[in-house]
């Protein structure tokens, strides 16, 4: 049975999906991810944090687009877990 796991923001900024707009995003929808994993970044006045999976499964969607702003705990992806 699969658990759905819920990413959160660690702290307010700006999501980013990639390491910067040159790079690929760090993981695709689909794509199978361990908890230790970075998924993105938040930013906040210059530092940047990043966002760990959480949880080993499939990530399944995006709750936030790439460059929008969250707030801290906002929900910022979906992972299935196993």
């Amino acid at each position: 049975m699969m658990a759905e796991h819920t990413v959160r923001s660690p702290l307010p900024g700006v999501f980013y999906r990639s390491p910067s707009p040159a790079e690929p995003p760090f993981v695709e929808i689909g794509a199978p991810v361990t908890a230790d994993q970075t998924i993105g970044l938040v930013e906040i006045m210059k530092q940047f944090a990043e966002v760990k999976a959480g949880a080993d499964g499939s990530l399944t969607a995006f709750a936030v687009d790439n460059e929008a702003a969250v707030g801290p705990g906002d929900p910022i992806a979906t992972i299935d877990a196993r």
